[in-house]
């Protein structure tokens, strides 16, 4: 039921498809309803989690499976918990030294469209929800009188706001497969910001695997998002985004559950190491139970 929804919809079916390709006895379950039983009524051995969001992204389910005793695949709960929220991701980040754009934590009560001269940022910021996903409730804040309506549209998704510095470069995205760096790919996209809408509708203008920005700032990359998988304890298949150019690139997010639709990310990076679809699913189902441990 979270506001990414509709995507782990898509994200599901794909992986159902690739599931029973792979010859596996698989079934989908909608956790709009009362999944907890329909589980036991099915006698699933283990859940592969296809949620996005809130309440399937955020290590509630992942508590819950662990009470019942299934396996699940991606990060466990407190390694869920702390990559949907995006300023304890930074805060984390920052403690292992790990690379990631200033920012300003709001809070109910201090929205203060005046945060920026008072903290010593300047323009330009992106204002985003803490715990949401796919880019929605954000914007990029380029005028100070567009500041007080971007804090707006962001706390209708989440109480608490980031206003986070806006990095310049290129979008860049790497996967992360039971602790193995994957390809990086470079977003191409004519506005320069990778919305909702060209994540999951039109897709970019070009996506480039693998990214041509060398080989040095390649093996960077590589294992700054290792390293921030390892940081905030995720196991089997995650996503880290960056943003920068040069020599010089930011974790802008870490994502513990992925899309796994036609024009997903993940599966991109995958297949620039040479893993299909179909093995790239199979392996996030040999690594389920990781997060327990």
């Amino acid at each position: 039921n979270s506001a990414e929804r509709e995507v782990s919809l898509v994200t599901g079916s794909s992986i159902l498809q690739a599931l029973k390709d792979g010859g596996r006895d698989a079934v989908a379950i909608d956790t709009a309803g009362p999944w907890a039983d329909e589980i036991k009524r099915e006698g699933a051995q283990v859940a592969f989690i296809a949620l996005h969001g809130r309440g399937g992204e955020d290590g509630t389910i992942q508590g819950a499976l662990e009470l019942m005793g299934i396996p699940y695949t991606g990060p466990g709960v407190l390694a869920s918990a702390l990559a949907m929220d995006k300023i304890m991701t930074k805060r984390v980040l920052r403690a292992y030294g790990i690379p990631t754009p200033d920012w300003v934590e709001l809070e109910p009560g201090g929205y203060d469209a005046d945060i920026l001269s008072n903290k010593g940022m300047e323009l330009p910021v992106v204002v985003k929800p803490n715990r949401e996903g796919s880019t929605i409730g954000i914007s990029i804040v380029r005028e100070a009188s567009e500041l007080s309506e971007a804090i707006k549209v962001a706390a209708a998704h989440d109480p608490d706001v980031l206003v986070e510095a806006f990095v310049e470069g290129d979008d860049l995205t790497v996967g992360v497969l039971s602790d193995e760096p994957l390809a990086v790919i470079q977003i191409v996209t004519a506005t320069g910001f990778y919305d909702y809408e060209t994540k999951y509708v039109t897709g970019a203008d070009e996506y480039r695997c693998p990214a041509p920005i060398g080989d040095e700032a390649t093996q960077k990359i590589r294992e700054m998002a290792l390293a921030s998988a390892r940081a905030l304890r995720c196991c089997g298949a995650v996503r880290v985004d960056f943003r920068g150019a040069g020599d010089h690139y930011e974790i802008i997010e870490v994502n513990t559950i992925p899309g796994m639709t036609p024009t997903s990310l993940l599966p991109k990076s995958a297949e620039g190491m040479g893993i299909g679809f179909v093995e790239l699913v199979l392996g996030m189902l040999d690594a389920a139970g990781e997060g327990s441990r």
